[in-house]
């Protein structure tokens, strides 16, 4: 299925597995690339050597292209732009905007640029300073998320820019991807959905708690990290929002410490990047110091398989899930379904 995203990046299918933190590692990226989807990974949640070395894995499964996701705002941002360039990565893609001088740099190295958005506003700043393409996540998705849903937010998007659009929020079918090519968008981009495949290195039991969810079962909170983040309505989630905010501080600072000892990065780092998150989102330093937790109640449930002691990060779409194709089988059928469907159309 062809489409200003598949001439754009070289893949076959117009179907994007998002750089999920924790989740989005070498073997779910190399499966959907070898599928004909743009794999990308998570490096926000990798160290350096951890993104060198995950590169280089995915680069040993598999020979099409993929991406990798990069925190604009991170302390070596400008490393982890010139290790793209070097080992010849097809797409970075970044959950905030990237800097100007960042996308100039990228597309200089022969990177593409597809940054993430949540409104028109920001959609048409990232296409005015260089981006190849963006993906816009209406309300329905998972993680950090907006108000507006898909189904507004995308047409919206889709007559402001003149870059390709790839929507996001709500995807998990090709019903879905028939409906945002009549949108006028290039293709889909799915993170729920890719979490619940076969090749997704989420623990068994975590993945159990997603299918057995249902679509009012996920849950907008401020408490997690100051900010609206879409999670899975678990028995921690309901405590987050009980808790005052003193104490919702103090955790996340034993959280900040911890994720400081998982990635290795030094405490001048995580303030550099704290401030710069601050910046970006026009944050309070409380709200700051909250996004701290994030990563780490993350990883308890994603990589520690505690379901009950994390923070599960779902689009509304897990409420639709009952299986765990493998990413092979899943983009096939959405694309074999979405071409059945437009060639039914008058």
């Amino acid at each position: 299925m062809e489409t200003d995203l598949t001439r754009l990046v070289g893949v076959r299918h117009p179907v994007v597995q998002t750089g999920m933190g924790w989740v989005a590692g070498p073997r779910l990226v190399s499966a959907t690339a070898a599928a004909g989807g743009l794999g990308i990974l998570a490096s926000a949640t990798m160290s350096y050597p951890e993104l060198v070395a995950a590169i280089r894995e995915t680069r040993a499964r598999t020979t099409e292209p993929f991406g990798v996701n990069l925190r604009a705002d991170a302390a070596d941002a400008a490393r982890r732009v010139e290790l793209l360039i070097e080992t010849g990565v097809r797409v970075a893609s970044f959950a905030l905007a990237p800097r100007p001088e960042q996308i100039a740099r990228l597309r200089a190295g022969g990177v593409l640029v597809i940054p993430t958005v949540g409104s028109v506003r920001h959609a048409e700043k990232v296409a005015g300073w260089g981006a190849d393409a963006v993906i816009v996540q209406g309300g329905e998705g998972g993680g950090h998320t907006g108000s507006i849903a898909t189904t507004l937010l995308l047409p919206s998007v889709v007559d402001s820019v003149r870059i390709p659009v790839i929507a996001a929020g709500g995807f998990f079918d090709g019903r879905g991807l028939a409906a945002a090519l009549a949108y006028g968008a290039a293709g889909i981009a799915m993170g729920t959905r890719f979490l619940l495949t076969a090749e997704s290195p989420v623990p068994e039991a975590v993945k159990r708690a997603y299918l057995s969810a249902g679509l009012a079962d996920t849950v907008v909170t401020t408490k997690v990290d100051g900010v609206p983040h879409r999670v899975l309505r678990t028995g921690l989630v309901e405590t987050l929002e009980r808790t005052g905010s003193v104490r919702g501080l103090l955790h996340a600072l034993r959280n900040a410490a911890r994720f400081r000892a998982a990635t290795g990065r030094s405490l001048p780092d995580l303030l550099r990047e704290g401030r710069a998150v601050r910046r970006a989102r026009g944050l309070t330093w409380s709200q700051t110091i909250m996004a701290a937790n994030t990563p780490m109640l993350l990883r308890s449930a994603l990589v520690d398989g505690n379901p009950h002691t994390g923070v599960l990060a779902a689009g509304q779409v897990t409420g639709l899930l009952t299986d765990l194709p493998s990413c092979a089988e899943l983009i096939t059928h959405i694309v074999t379904q979405a071409r059945d469907i437009l060639g039914r159309l008058p």
